[in-house]
């Protein structure tokens, strides 16, 4: 939605600042719009890239969590059962 927004305003000033312009100047004004805008889209996938890569690390170490307490329960289980102490 961002990168939307953000080409759409880029695309706006650029037809603004058309106006009483050269050509020349026209093409270096969408050139510069251009790279901005790429340079944009590359940030933000750089922080969905940073998001998605926090997030799965932690649903990993919360996974080997789990395993590990339903692996301490089964030992403590079987031990309990061995020695008849069922608490």
């Amino acid at each position: 939605m961002k990168i939307t927004t953000t080409l759409a305003v880029a695309a706006g000033l650029a037809a603004l600042a058309a106006c009483n312009q050269t050509p020349a100047e026209n093409t270096a004004d969408n050139i510069e719009a251009n790279a901005e805008n790429s340079a944009d889209m590359i940030e933000a996938n750089g922080a969905n890239a940073a998001d998605n890569l926090e997030a799965n690390a932690q649903n990993t170490a919360e996974a080997v969590r789990d395993a590990g307490n339903n692996t301490a329960d089964a030992v403590r289980d079987s031990a309990d059962n061995a020695t008849g102490n069922n608490n």
